[in-house]
C-alpha cells in the first residue's frame, strides 16, 4: 500500500493535472498515475484537470483520444472542462520560445544523431546526463549568420537553451517534493537540452512547463521515473518567470518482468481488463490503492 499523500502546507486550492498522450491506450500504470492525482485533488475539495499531450501527429490519434476518455470516466474521475490539448497552444509554446531567445539563451543545433554520437566516440566518450549521453555543444559557438543562413535555406534544425548561460542568470534553485522534501534544483547534468526543433514547436520540457502554469497547476503528481526531468522545468520556471507548483513524485507500477509498464503491455491495458469482466475496484486493487 503507498505512503499516504503528502502536501505542502503553502499550496491551496490543490489543483492536479494527468496529461497523457494519446499514441496507444491507457494501461494500469495510467490508471494509478490518474487516481493519485485525482485522489491529491479531490481529498481537500481542489480540482483535477487532463491534458492531452498531442503535439507527436506522427503517433497522436483521435481514437486514443476518445478511448482516454471513456477510460478515465469507467474508473469514475471526473475532470474540469474544459480540456487542454497541447496541439491548440502552439502560440503559447512559440511565446515562452521568443521570451528565452531575446534573453539569449538559445541557438540552433544541425547536429545529426549520427553526427553527435561520432563526435562523442571521437572525443572518446562524454558525461552521462539523465537523458544519456550529453550533448557536446558543437553548434553551441557557430558563427550567428552561418547559423541564419542555415535555417534559411531550410536545413534541419534543434533549438537548444545554452544550459550554462541560463544557470548563470538564475542563481540557486530549489523545488518541494511531498516524499523527498526540499531538492536544490541541478539542470546542468541535463547540458543543453532541446525546446523545440524545425518541424516540432517544443518539446516536452518546455510544454509541460508552459502547460502547468496555464492551467494553474498546484501540485504536479508524476511518476518518480521524471523527477530528474523537474531540475529543467524547475529551471524553465525561474526563465520564463513562472509560479512554482509543488511536486510529488510517485512509485511506478512495474510488469512481470519488472520494467514500468508501457503502452505495448496489452494484456493491462484498461481496456482489456474491462472486456475481461474487471470492475474498477478490481483495478484499485490490482494498483494498490485503497478501494
Amino acid at each position: 500500500m503507498p505512503p499516504p499523500l503528502k502536501y505542502h502546507p503553502a499550496m491551496s486550492p490543490v489543483i492536479t493535472r494527468f496529461a497523457p498522450s494519446p499514441t496507444g491506450e491507457l494501461h494500469l500504470g495510467h490508471a494509478y498515475a490518474a487516481w493519485f492525482a485525482f485522489d491529491a485533488a479531490t481529498r481537500r475539495g481542489g480540482e483535477f484537470l487532463l491534458r492531452i499531450e498531442d503535439i507527436d501527429g506522427a503517433r497522436c490519434r483521435p481514437e486514443f483520444v476518445a478511448s482516454i476518455e471513456a477510460d478515465l470516466a469507467w474508473l469514475g474521475l471526473e475532470w474540469s472542462r474544459p480540456v487542454r490539448y497541447q496541439s491548440d497552444c502552439l502560440p503559447e509554446y512559440r511565446a515562452a520560445l521568443d521570451r528565452l531567445a531575446a534573453q539569449n539563451l538559445l541557438y540552433p543545433c544541425f547536429c545529426t544523431r549520427a553526427e553527435i554520437k561520432a563526435e562523442i566516440e571521437a572525443a572518446g566518450g562524454a558525461p552521462q546526463g539523465p537523458d544519456g549521453p550529453v550533448y557536446p555543444g558543437t553548434c553551441r559557438t557557430l558563427d550567428p549568420d552561418h547559423a541564419a543562413m542555415r535555417v534559411a535555406r531550410g536545413d534541419s534544425y534543434a533549438i537548444r537553451l545554452n544550459m550554462a548561460l541560463a544557470l548563470g542568470q538564475v542563481g540557486p534553485l530549489n523545488f518541494h517534493d511531498a516524499d523527498a522534501g526540499t531538492i536544490a534544483c541541478d539542470a546542468a547534468p541535463f547540458g543543453d537540452i532541446v525546446l523545440a526543433r524545425k518541424d516540432t514547436p517544443t518539446s516536452y520540457h518546455l510544454a509541460v512547463t508552459v502547460d502547468d502554469a496555464a492551467q494553474g497547476v498546484t501540485l504536479v503528481t508524476r511518476g518518480v521515473d521524471l523527477l530528474a526531468a523537474t531540475h529543467c522545468h524547475r529551471l524553465l520556471q525561474a526563465l520564463l518567470e513562472l509560479p512554482v507548483p509543488d511536486y510529488h513524485h510517485h512509485r511506478l507500477m512495474l510488469g512481470a518482468d519488472g520494467k514500468r509498464l508501457a503502452k505495448r503491455d496489452h494484456s493491462a491495458t484498461l481496456a482489456s481488463l474491462r472486456a475481461g469482466g474487471a470492475t474498477p475496484a478490481d483495478v484499485r486493487v490490482m494498483v494498490g490503492l485503497a478501494v
